[in-house]
């Protein structure tokens, strides 16, 4: 038999060795901004725990004034009872039992109140956390559309769903994961339509969970739920910053996971048509979300096959036929064709990656430089081919229309295995690693959902709705292949009567 867990040690009466534990335990006079605040409330020894700078100070000087007034008779006898019941004038306050809670909560930002001769404490939830207002997302901007997005704070972005989703059976479960960090993670989703397996493995795998703390909030829990030791290439769940986009993915029966510090929140499970469908499709009519969709879905075939097929050409000019024999380099420059490619996408990430990191009024400028000074330059002295340079900024530019930040960075790595496949194999190694590619993305399955679903298994309807943006009139049924409990998002019309037929019925 194994050792027994050790017990956690509970609240004692004797007020003086529950400061002694929590003292050592939280490191006070070690730590500057953990604050133990001592006095007699109607001759009552009591001691108050706080981290400094999260407690509301106008709420807590409200409490501390009426605490002071108190006589002995009234917090006597039942001290704590009469405390939580009568004389503590605010909503969020409950009474624990053991020392390691009481910790937890400090440390989560709450107030503790422990009273000499009481074998519970008092948690004062008094928590402000610092905060932005909500504000449009970068990644996610959409011409018409509400400007509000998801914030660092968890409890701000339940209120953004919960302000578009007034449904009574709409689940927020909390838990914490990280031995050191207990980083607060909420599981959102409908109970009467969410698949309540998929729930319950999304709730496993984070039980599963033994790690320190988890600084990168929801990439480091995306890696954590999924399975696969090395990763995946593919994004195997989806994240938005947007509420409106959350709630919809809530109403088709798929689960939220939210972590708190991070303004993204995890859409699980997903399709690969997940990642290139974007909020702006929905809030125009059908007829331009189709054009829209479709003059995405052209980009990332461009930013997939435009450079590989290019190349191709250029170094098999038999395989076009001669209405296109233009395409093709007039100079190849001192550089291989495959050399120049790899260096253009080298220097787009380049310059990506620093525009990232330069600072904002600084990185237009950094944009322009590169172009002329990189670009201009090493087409004039020679060094790379013009067609090479333009077709290199179409493909970088295709792939920015995706709206997934993940995705686009899986497709250009997609991209140079295309195209060193084609320069070691030519059209056989084309088509050999495009087959790679689509077998891989076949195997691929988010939490048991199949990545390439509606395509692979096909549905025809849900395959119409992913290559047409439909009228939401249209759209009565959730997407079965997350095994929704509730089918139907809207009851069905009734078909509308002939003329003929209202008539006879008046005849009879």
């Amino acid at each position: 038999m194994g050792a027994e867990a050790k017990e956690a040690p509970k609240v004692s009466a004797n007020l003086e060795r529950n400061i002694a534990y929590l003292n050592s335990t939280l490191g006070y006079g070690k730590s500057f901004d953990i604050v133990l605040r001592r006095f007699n409330v109607a001759g009552k020894e009591i001691a108050m725990y706080f981290i400094n700078g999260f407690v509301k100070d106008d709420v807590m000087a409200l409490i501390l004034r009426n605490l002071d007034e108190l006589k002995r008779g009234d917090v006597s006898p039942n001290s704590l009872k009469k405390l939580f019941n009568e004389h503590i004038n605010h909503i969020q306050v409950e009474a624990v039992d053991e020392l390691e809670k009481v910790i937890d909560q400090v440390l989560s930002g709450p107030l503790a109140l422990l009273i000499e001769g009481e074998e519970q404490a008092l948690i004062i939830d008094l928590r402000m956390y610092p905060s932005r207002s909500p504000q449009e997302p970068d990644l996610e901007k959409v011409v018409r559309g509400p400007r509000d997005g998801f914030v660092e704070t968890l409890l701000m972005n339940t209120l953004l769903i919960r302000r578009r989703l007034r449904d009574p059976r709409l689940r927020n479960e909390v838990m914490q994961v990280g031995t050191r960090s207990k980083t607060d993670i909420v599981i959102s989703y409908i109970e009467d339509v969410a698949n309540p397996e998929l729930v319950k493995k999304i709730k496993e795998n984070l039980q599963k969970v033994k790690i320190d703390g988890i600084p990168m909030a929801e990439k480091a829990i995306e890696e954590l739920i999924q399975p696969g030791k090395y990763g995946h290439l593919f994004p195997k769940v989806r994240f938005t910053e947007r509420p409106d986009v959350a709630v919809s993915h809530l109403l088709e029966g798929r689960v939220l996971v939210m972590v708190d510090t991070s303004p993204s929140i995890i859409i699980a499970p997903c399709t690969l048509w997940d990642h290139l469908q974007a909020a702006e499709e929905y809030r125009q009519g059908p007829p331009v979300g189709v054009y829209i969709r479709w003059v995405r879905y052209i980009g990332i075939l461009a930013a997939l096959f435009l450079l590989p097929l290019w190349f191709l050409f250029a170094i098999q000019p038999e395989l076009l036929p001669p209405a296109l024999k233009f395409i093709g380099p007039n100079e190849p420059g001192k550089i291989p064709l495959i050399g120049q490619f790899l260096l253009a996408e080298l220097a787009i990430d380049m310059i990506r990656l620093a525009t990232v990191h330069t600072p904002s009024p600084l990185a237009t400028s950094t944009g322009i430089i590169a172009a002329l000074l990189v670009g201009d330059v090493a087409i004039s002295v020679g060094l790379f081919n013009a067609e090479v340079v333009m077709y290199t900024a179409i493909a970088a530019v295709a792939s920015f229309m995706i709206p997934s930040y993940e995705m686009s960075w899986a497709v250009r790595i997609v991209r140079l295995f295309l195209l060193l496949a084609t320069a070691a194999f030519r059209l056989p190694g084309l088509i050999i690693a495009t087959l790679l590619v689509l077998a891989y993305l076949v195997r691929t399955k988010s939490l048991g959902v199949p990545y390439m679903w509606p395509l692979i298994p096909f549905n025809a309807k849900e395959m119409f709705a992913v290559l047409v943006r439909p009228p939401v009139s249209v759209r009565n049924t959730r997407p079965a292949i997350f095994h929704p409990r509730d089918v139907m998002r809207q009851a069905t019309p009734e078909p509308a009567r002939k003329p003929e037929n209202v008539k006879k019925d008046r005849g009879k």
